[in-house]
């Protein structure tokens, strides 16, 4: 039974919660190039900049979608 899923792109790593979504489709609209629920991986973390990816996760309204900045990134003097 899967509990979360995992996408990154070395910089930043999405967490998807299956459970917790409410296909607001929010994601979708909002980065169409990156969320296609029809395809597997769904998320195709590639096409968006970090700083696009984390803007769009923190507009999901379930909390299904969140992200953890990976330790070895040039960003991390915060």
């Amino acid at each position: 039974m899967e509990s979360t899923k995992e996408y990154t792109n070395g910089e930043l790593t999405i967490i998807w919660q299956p459970k917790l979504c409410q296909h607001s489709g929010i994601c979708v609209k909002t980065l169409p190039n990156v969320y296609h629920p029809k395809e597997k991986p769904w998320i195709q973390i590639e096409n968006a900049t970090t700083e696009e990816l984390i803007a769009q996760i923190k507009k999901c309204p379930s909390g299904a979608l969140s992200y953890r900045l990976n330790v070895n990134t040039k960003s991390e003097d915060k």
